[in-house]
């Protein structure tokens, strides 16, 4: 499974805003600590990101990076 939504973490200073925005709730706080000193936001569960870039639209420190799957070409 390639990943959807990337975060990082280590730039994350855990503001939550997109926690709220994530239509499929699967954006958390870690409860691990970055290097920065703060709780980043993560997702565990890929497959369920739906690749709206509402996260990385709402982040103010630009820390979100959304792909979009590539769809199979039958044939």
């Amino acid at each position: 499974m390639d990943k959807r939504v990337v975060f990082d973490e280590n730039r994350c200073k855990g503001c939550e805003l997109c926690v709220p925005v994530c239509p499929v709730d699967i954006i958390f706080i870690a409860d691990r600590i970055n290097k920065l000193g703060y709780h980043p936001a993560t997702v565990t569960e890929q497959d369920k990101c739906i690749s709206c870039m509402m996260c990385a639209k709402i982040c103010p420190d630009l820390v979100i990076e959304v792909f979009k799957p590539e769809k199979k070409v039958a044939g």
